[in-house]
């Protein structure tokens, strides 16, 4: 009551209000699409800012541009999330890729070419009447159309070939990992090259350079993100992110408590991805393993990350495995990954998809590249990235909690006596709030074992500093069902 002025001596009624019991609000858990932006964006580079459709990435960012592509396929798998971008400039002195389509010789019968740039089919009608001069142009056109492609194309004529030349929107690296391939169909999908014609790919390379992120990353301040894409995974990109995620001075620190996690995609080979996925240790980091699909790695990262963003704001205990990825190519069934390659790429700090036999992709297990403790032995305690999520809910609801309640309380011993309605707590009435609030988050399927939880829960008020109270909080978080191991004991006839 000490709200409502005790020298009050007009009456009637006051009334004054106390929001500290009704506090139910939850984080905002916001998405952040890190890529570069074209000159064409009307966004100033380096500074986050909010998307709310694939139309506005593109008139922020340009179209065809690493990020509007990324913003395009996350909001594909996620309609409900808050997304930011943050758009790079490619650097003054990085190299763009460059790629060819050389078309030799004319078709004998009319056909569609199909030809896939970065997992999007541009489809070409060809005629037997056409010279190659016709198709090369028409095709450079056709690809000039789309806007969402992340190349331009000019043709050009010499000694009886047309050559389409690629060149990558955006300068760097990432380049070098448009793909480029015809008829990913197949014939069992109605794609074959036109009988006659001869049709030779060269695959984008020459790109050079990667932008630094330290600048933007520094840009965002203490603005949190739950979700953050990262279209790179070379070690300096993903060493700078792992700095600013740490436990010690990063998001994760006590001092900040932002959190956040950062999702990427691996590309190789089964052995590549092997010596990838060892090379890395950070619980604040997952990395899809991908081999031979159209799609780009950065496109990965989005459909990925959109795919599991819903289910793990909605409940981030509960297992993401089987959830859809849409808008990004499977890679041939003879390069897919078996069950025992994805069970060792799992173990080796490899995050694992499947494929269903319509192409579609679903996640399999979204681990994290933590493996091993700061003595190099084998630690799991962070291996499921719901784990992650599960500690970033149950923790901000325990802040919510003591913030609403306890915000402008004095502190005293246990035992102490006083008026009730005081404005006074102590240690045992904070351990009862916690004990209450894990038995909700129990009812609500967050953590498990009340019991067990109320005996090793200890707040104490500090022998050295009176003004604060110490608490081991030893929560059990929910686990996830990932393994149902059945014995099959058979028999061929009835028992005795």
């Amino acid at each position: 009551m000490n709200a409502i002025d005790s020298n009050l001596r007009t009456p009637l009624f006051w009334a004054a209000m106390d929001n500290s019991q009704a506090n139910t609000a939850q984080a905002v858990q916001r998405t952040l699409l890190i890529g570069q932006m074209l000159t064409a964006g009307t966004t100033p580079p380096g500074i986050a800012v909010p998307c709310g459709s694939s139309q506005m990435a593109t008139e922020l960012a340009g179209a065809g541009s690493m990020v509007a592509e990324m913003a395009r396929v996350y909001m594909d798998n996620d309609t409900g999330g808050d997304v930011y971008l943050l758009p790079l400039e490619d650097g003054d002195d990085d190299a763009a890729a460059t790629g060819s389509v050389a078309i030799s010789t004319v078709p004998t019968e009319n056909g569609v070419l199909s030809l896939y740039i970065g997992g999007i089919r541009v489809p070409l009608t060809v005629v037997t009447t056409d010279t190659v001069a016709v198709i090369g142009t028409a095709l450079a056109t056709a690809i000039n159309a789309n806007a969402s492609l992340t190349v331009t194309a000019s043709s050009a004529e010499a000694s009886g070939t047309a050559t389409v030349t690629l060149t990558a929107k955006n300068k760097g690296d990432a380049g070098n990992s448009i793909d480029l391939r015809l008829n990913y169909q197949g014939s069992a999908g109605g794609e074959k090259t036109p009988v006659g014609m001869t049709v030779d790919l060269t695959a984008m390379s020459g790109g050079a350079g990667t932008p630094e992120l330290l600048d933007a990353l520094s840009s965002l301040k203490d603005k949190p993100f739950d979700f953050i894409v990262l279209p790179y995974t070379d070690t300096t990109s993903l060493d700078t992110l792992k700095q600013f995620m740490n436990d010690s001075t990063g998001r994760w620190s006590y001092q900040k408590q932002i959190y956040g996690h950062v999702f990427a995609t691996a590309t190789g080979t089964y052995g590549q991805l092997t010596a990838t996925g060892e090379a890395r240790n950070n619980q604040h980091e997952s990395l899809m393993g991908v081999y031979d699909s159209p799609s780009p790695a950065w496109l990965w990262s989005a459909a990925y990350t959109g795919a599991v963003a819903s289910s793990l704001r909605t409940d981030p205990g509960r297992p993401v495995q089987t959830l859809p990825v849409y808008s990004v190519l499977a890679p041939p069934v003879i390069s897919q990954f078996d069950q025992p390659e994805r069970n060792n790429l799992l173990h080796s700090g490899i995050a694992s998809y499947t494929v269903q036999d319509d192409g579609t992709i679903q996640v399999e297990n979204l681990i994290t590249t933590y493996q091993k403790n700061a003595y190099g032995t084998p630690d799991d305690s962070y291996l499921e990235v719901e784990t992650l999520f599960t500690l970033m809910f149950v923790t901000r609801d325990l802040k919510t909690l003591i913030t609403s309640k306890f915000g402008r309380m004095k502190l005293v011993d246990d035992g102490t006596r006083f008026r009730a309605g005081s404005p006074i707590v102590t240690p045992k009435i904070i351990k009862g709030e916690l004990l209450s609030r894990y038995t909700q988050l129990e009812f609500d399927g967050y953590v498990q074992d009340s019991d067990a939880f109320a005996a090793g829960l200890l707040v104490t008020k500090s022998r050295q500093n009176p003004n604060r109270v110490d608490v081991l909080w030893d929560g059990i978080l929910v686990n996830q069902l990932r393994i149902v191991a059945l014995m099959n004991q058979f028999r061929l006839q009835p028992a005795a």
